[in-house]
């Protein structure tokens, strides 16, 4: 492996696939069911029942045949005789029989007597209990307000994929099919090792009100995000601008058993960014030195001693930046998960502004839906890479691609939502727009 600084920089979509290339997913586990929310399912789920497993009642009413109750209106209701009332809870082997003239009543979710053909809603009757008059046969249409066996699963059907990412109704729909325990990718061991001589932990906050020292905020920010990606994440403590401190801090974390390296800072050209050399040192093998983004630019891949290694840049802004386009869909593959890469949304920005330089950029703003049904992008405050704030007021990375210079007001662009934000869909001016 060579450190020649002097190495072409990808594009942002050729720098992605170089970091995902080769990477597969880690081996898996059974859990209980319980414990198995946000981890990826490493083979097929079939179903040995139905779902629902019976044919039930899709409304509280009265279980009727079709011929007993077509033509019933208001000024012409129809009289059934009622033979007995079901419950949700009932057992569908002891149900009666429907015969000519004859009703029964019903609640949601019930199975439905032999002989039903329809269920009438409590609203178009009587309510009668032993003698029901009905005086609407709209809910003859289609199925009849009767929810037929297997509609959601059939027996021996593939309930879920493997890949699949369990989130709540998957454990719900697990558990109505007997998964008890699933078999699920591991969760990817990160270790997170920064360096900086100018950095401190909380700890040490009094160096920062004195002015000797700044805060490794990338040191509490970055691990909550690889820890939303779904890995199980150690930060090691903050090393010095020392090339032997990095080198050993490398060997000892692959050492002590990661399946993935995520470093900031020293990934640039300055005088004590070690990093380089630190992999240099351990014979690693390098992927790419930087990419045609901003932030972020100085961003490296490769493996270390056998273990995939990302090497994130030091400012703040950048750190998360490229921990979101990057580190996140790399730990999604890691973890085995089939949907890996972030779906871009279409939306218009409502401010122009220039770009600095023919690099694609990641521009934080903020997006709100507006009065007409579409996406509008706001700008969330100042873009330097070291300003954390303005990351967290955003909600969206906007996509400025390497041919625009000037974004006008109105343009219509991609943007990516950042991993756990806010986006729970404000409302304008207190009311949601009107949907035609």
């Amino acid at each position: 492996m060579t450190a020649d600084p002097k190495v072409t920089a990808l594009s942002y979509h050729d720098a992605l696939t170089a970091v995902l290339r080769d990477v597969t997913p880690l081996s898996s586990e059974t859990i209980a069911l319980e414990e198995s929310m946000g981890r990826a399912l490493a083979q097929d789920v079939t179903s040995p029942v139905a779902l629902p497993p019976w044919d039930n009642a899709g409304m509280d009413g009265y279980a009727v045949r079709r011929s007993d109750v077509r033509g019933a209106a208001g000024d012409r209701p129809v009289s059934l005789r009622v033979i007995g009332s079901i419950p949700a809870g009932a057992d569908s082997t002891l149900l009666p029989t429907l015969v000519a003239g004859s009703a029964a009543r019903i609640m949601t979710g019930a199975p439905v007597p032999p002989g039903c053909e329809a269920v009438v809603r409590i609203e178009d009757t009587d309510r009668g209990l032993d003698v029901v008059r009905i005086s609407s046969d709209r809910d003859l249409a289609g199925r009849g307000n009767v929810r037929p066996r297997g509609e959601d699963v059939a027996v021996g059907a593939t309930v879920f994929d493997a890949g699949v990412t369990i989130g709540a109704s998957h454990l719900g729909t697990l558990a109505s099919v007997g998964e008890a325990t699933v078999r699920v990718h591991r969760r990817p061991r990160v270790t997170v090792l920064s360096s900086g001589d100018e950095l401190v932990l909380l700890d040490r906050f009094d160096e920062v009100l004195a002015g000797r020292r700044i805060v490794s905020s990338t040191s509490y920010a970055l691990p909550a995000l690889l820890r939303e990606a779904g890995a199980d994440v150690r930060v090691l403590p903050l090393l010095a601008d020392d090339l032997d401190a990095v080198t050993d801090a490398i060997r000892g974390a692959v050492n002590d058993g990661c399946d993935l390296l995520v470093t900031t800072g020293g990934v640039s050209v300055g005088a004590h960014d070690y990093t380089r050399d630190a992999l240099v040192a351990l014979e690693g093998k390098l992927g790419f030195w930087r990419a045609r983004i901003r932030p972020g630019g100085p961003i490296g891949t490769g493996q270390v001693l056998g273990v995939p290694w990302l090497g994130l840049p030091g400012n703040p802004v950048s750190t998360m930046v490229t921990g979101a386009l990057f580190a996140w869909p790399l730990i999604r593959t890691l973890g085995g998960h089939s949907a890996v890469h972030h779906v871009p949304l279409r939306v218009r920005m409502n401010a122009s502004f220039d770009t600095a330089a023919p690099l694609t950029h990641f521009v934080r703003v903020r997006l709100l839906p507006a009065i007409d049904g579409m996406l509008d992008a706001t700008l969330a405050g100042p873009q330097g890479s070291n300003l954390l704030r303005t990351m967290a007021m955003a909600n969206a990375l906007l996509i400025v691609p390497e041919a625009v210079n000037h974004v006008e007001a109105g343009m219509m662009l991609d943007a990516l939502l950042i991993p756990g934000s806010d986006f729970l869909g404000t409302a304008v001016g207190g009311h949601w727009p009107e949907q035609s």
